[in-house]
């Protein structure tokens, strides 16, 4: 079954966005993928397999990370790679593997879907109540590749059903018509979804009408501040997101008690989790695709009383929190115990050869604290008194900063292999963020504090003071609820995409990261459509590029 998931990924490849290359890289590709193929059972379960398997493409791939949580308010570029892409340089440009790598993965596994969707009512050898389901599973898949074009790149090639065949032409279909897409594929597989994903057997990662309720809501509110409004996108978006809230605990799903056990490593199915990307320990399957467990990760190798370890994972150091993050989003380290949750404060030594001496005798011993940080300001004379490295926010340097644990990964084979864990992709928490910012948008500012105090609230387990935690009606206002979806869904691969959806990415990256600040344009709210789909297209109209690229 691998093996044929595979081929059939590895052929749709070469059937992206109905076009093909220049004339010497068409070929005819003589494979399963074919409506035929699709029309068996085989080919109709291994199609949606190898759709499910493209996610992982994604979420948790470096490329999709770094497309949306450097260069904004939350993070800013570490010592490790991307730099040019995440401070908005003159090379982050149209031939960016990033955004090509996204767009690839995107159009290849719709077609996937698309191939599953088309051969619903021919499809042989199945009950129908599994065609229906699957069929639904695929519009559910769809339309999420779609909405993370849509997002990216803004106007982009629509393609409602399976291509076969190479193509050398192709347009840009309005965003209007994008989202219509969107909304009716969610519609479609709402109906015929099995509702909970905690209930009646369902698969850790497999579809249901409660993810597809969250994704639809989070469609309703992105399009609602877009070009492509409607009139009731926004209460669309408040009663879509209500509604999967208030049926929660008829399905099972609710907020954990605890902020820190919603991403505790082996609790990726817990009940507030809504959707999840599934990775494999069989690296072949897994396309090392998983490696957020490294990009956050300071160099703490490089410091005194340290070596590199399965606990602390391997420190790429992409990213680290900006100063905003770290000194005023969390300023309440109190109260709100997501920081401390969200960010290793404390290393401890795990290599007696480099623990530091003075007149040979050891500062601290092994298993001792070797670096300490505070998160707020300490004075020099503490700094210089301390047996250990104390580290306040001022000092953080690109290899000395915080570490972000949402994707820690202990249990992976070796110290330089990718993450096995699956990614949580939707959880309940954001849906009551959602129907918050949606309720703010229709002047409904009561409700807009009911959700988000709800979260806040949770945030305050075991021992913070709930009434600091809970806000008035008065206090809320849009950069609130930014504020607010930082502190809960930091590192979460969602904040680029949140600036831009609400129109507040320039100014809050001015703002709050100085190294992107600088270089950050109007053009910056889309990414750059990739230089090899611009080449494909050999016949009719060339293809549009986005402003400014």
């Amino acid at each position: 079954m691998k093996s044929i998931i595979n081929k059939l990924i590895a052929v749709s490849i070469m059937m992206l966005v109905s076009m093909s290359c220049k004339k010497q890289l068409i070929e005819e590709p003589h494979s399963s993928l074919t409506p035929q193929y699709f029309s068996t059972a085989q080919g109709f379960r291994s199609g949606l397999d190898a759709a499910y398997a493209g996610n992982r493409n994604i979420w948790g791939n470096e490329n999709f990370m770094t497309m949306t949580v450097p260069g904004t308010d939350e993070f800013k570029s570490g010592g490790g790679g991307n730099i040019d892409f995440n401070i908005y340089s003159t090379s982050f440009d149209a031939s960016s593997s990033w955004v090509t790598n996204v767009w690839n993965t995107c159009y290849t596994f719709i077609n996937n879907c698309n191939g599953v969707i088309d051969n619903g009512s021919t499809v042989k050898g199945l009950d129908a109540a599994t065609v229906k389901r699957t069929v639904a599973e695929a519009k559910f898949l769809r339309a999420n590749f779609y909405f993370i074009l849509v997002r990216f790149w803004g106007p982009v090639t629509l393609n409602e059903h399976f291509i076969s065949e190479p193509s050398t032409s192709a347009g840009r279909a309005p965003i209007a018509d994008v989202y219509n897409f969107i909304v009716k594929d969610l519609k479609d597989a709402i109906a015929d979804l099995p509702a909970s994903p905690v209930q009646n057997g369902v698969l850790p990662g497999k579809a249901t009408a409660a993810a597809a309720h969250h994704l639809l809501a989070k469609v309703y509110l992105t399009r609602a501040y877009s070009s492509a409004k409607l009139p009731d996108d926004f209460q669309n978006a408040y009663n879509t997101a209500k509604a999967l809230i208030d049926a929660s605990g008829s399905l099972g799903l609710g907020l954990l008690p605890d902020f820190a056990s919603v991403f505790a490593e082996g609790n990726e199915a817990n009940k507030e989790v809504l959707w999840s990307v599934q990775h494999t320990p069989n690296l072949t399957y897994n396309n090392n695709s998983n490696e957020l467990n490294f990009h956050y990760v300071m160099g703490y190798e490089n410091f005194p009383g340290l070596v590199r370890s399965m606990a602390y994972g391997r420190p790429f150091a992409r990213v680290q929190l900006t100063r905003w993050m770290s000194d005023t989003c969390f300023a309440d380290k109190t109260n709100d115990t997501r920081y401390f949750k969200t960010f290793q404060s404390v290393w401890l030594s795990n290599s007696a050869d480099k623990i530091p001496k003075v007149n040979g005798v050891p500062k601290y011993a092994l298993g001792d604290t070797a670096i300490y940080m505070p998160g707020v300001d300490v004075t020099n004379a503490k700094i210089n008194a301390s047996r250990y490295l104390l580290v306040p926010p001022r000092n953080y340097t690109l290899q000395l900063f915080p570490t972000m644990l949402k994707y820690q990964d202990t249990k992976r084979a070796g110290i330089n292999d990718p993450s096995i864990r699956p990614i949580i992709a939707y959880r309940l928490a954001e849906t009551y963020l959602l129907a918050a910012e949606a309720a703010f948008n229709l002047s409904d500012n009561l409700n807009a504090a009911k959700y988000i105090n709800a979260v806040r609230e949770r945030a305050a387990f075991p021992n913070g003071n709930l009434a600091a935690m809970s806000i008035l009606p008065a206090q809320v206002t849009l950069d609130f609820i930014l504020d607010e979806r930082s502190r809960e869904l930091a590192g979460e691969q969602t904040r680029w995409l949140d600036l831009v959806r609400t129109n507040k990415l320039i100014e809050r990256v001015k703002l709050h990261n100085p190294d992107a600040g600088l270089n950050i344009k109007e053009k910056h709210i889309l990414r750059p459509i990739p230089q090899n789909q611009i080449d494909r297209i050999i016949t009719g109209d060339k293809y549009p590029q986005n402003d400014g690229f």
